[in-house]
């Protein structure tokens, strides 16, 4: 399948680290991602709520680009990113949304535009948990994890076709299949404050801050996101969100493709882990002496297989010697 890639400005700055770790794990799995030429921003978060001909203009140019590449899907690693596509490519179906949309332009939009969809549905769609769990090198098993999709990945349900709106659970599967255990999280999709983390920082630190005492309290290794602005707000505010809750959070926040980079066997900075406000050092750590002492145990029942071998040889030379006495 031809893949064009729409990256989105966070990519290239912020969450740079998703960026880095998406290549990595699409790669591994032969998913080949072609980046849009000369791509543009999307107007994230804001720009429909000041004009919405202006902000579809936005997102009709990224998927005129990829229909004239002659993409068969566009993959987007951004929630944000994602529901502005998507809204575009529903409005643009109108004739007369479409001419004044296309009067902002410099040429005329294709007609058609290629299916958008997230990475992560990419991913699934293209790769069974068989097709994952043969590029696991070093399994997960042993480790509890908590997805976290946020509020933009799942709704509105008709616009964005996640799964459940509520309960989506695309995310588990991947990482289960990367030997995972994944804890049932209420909040899995409850606002963190996405992009209010300035305006509005004290309601961004009471949700972020919510989110994390669950996590905590559920004993979780790290949280795990698919959403720029979601691990910003979880993992660069942990001390805000501590204060505005009374706790206290150590918790690593990650996003879904370093996990299953790291279950691919790549090395941290090949996933961009040194972006991390909270280190996954510990995680790292976690994991390493996990498949250490499987590897010892293994190891250990081997010898001990092949001493009752080597134990069992004499008697049965002492066997045949009787035999042809």
């Amino acid at each position: 399948m031809k893949f064009a890639y729409y990256p989105g400005c966070s990519a290239k700055g912020s969450s740079a680290d998703y960026e880095k770790s998406t290549q990595a794990v699409c790669a591994a799995l032969g998913m080949r991602l072609e980046e849009i030429p000369g791509w543009n921003c999307c107007g994230s978060t804001p720009a429909h709520a000041v004009d919405t001909e202006l902000s579809a203009a936005l997102c009709a140019r990224n998927l005129d680009i990829a229909a004239r590449q002659e993409a068969e899907v566009l993959l987007t690693p951004c929630p944000s990113c994602l529901s502005n596509l998507r809204h575009a490519s529903k409005r643009m179906e109108d004739a007369a949304f479409r001419a004044r949309v296309d009067a902002l332009l410099d040429n005329p939009a294709a007609a058609h535009f290629p299916p958008v969809t997230s990475v992560m549905q990419g991913i699934a769609a293209n790769c069974d948990a068989a097709a994952i769990a043969a590029r696991v090198r070093k399994s997960l098993k042993g480790l509890r994890l908590a997805a976290y999709y946020g509020c933009l990945m799942s709704r509105p349900p008709e616009i964005m076709d996640f799964g459940d709106p509520e309960n989506p659970t695309l995310m588990e599967s991947l990482l289960t299949a990367c030997g995972a255990e994944m804890v049932d999280f209420p909040l899995k999709t409850a606002c963190c404050g996405a992009s209010y983390g300035i305006p509005e920082r004290a309601m961004t630190a009471r949700n972020s801050g919510r989110i994390l005492e669950l996590a905590t309290r559920l004993g979780v290794d790290a949280v795990v996101v698919a959403c720029p602005l979601c691990q910003m707000n979880l993992d660069l505010r942990q001390a805000q969100a501590s204060r505005a809750v009374d706790a206290f959070f150590c918790m690593p926040v990650l996003y879904f493709t370093q996990m299953m980079g790291l279950a691919f066997g790549f090395a941290p900075e090949h996933l961009g882990l040194e972006k991390l406000r909270v280190s996954a050092d510990g995680l790292i750590n976690k994991l390493d002496g996990l498949r250490q002492a499987e590897a010892r145990e293994a190891a250990a029942r081997e010898a001990k297989t092949a001493a009752a071998k080597a134990a069992e040889q004499p008697d049965r030379a002492e066997a045949a010697e009787g035999g042809r006495s």
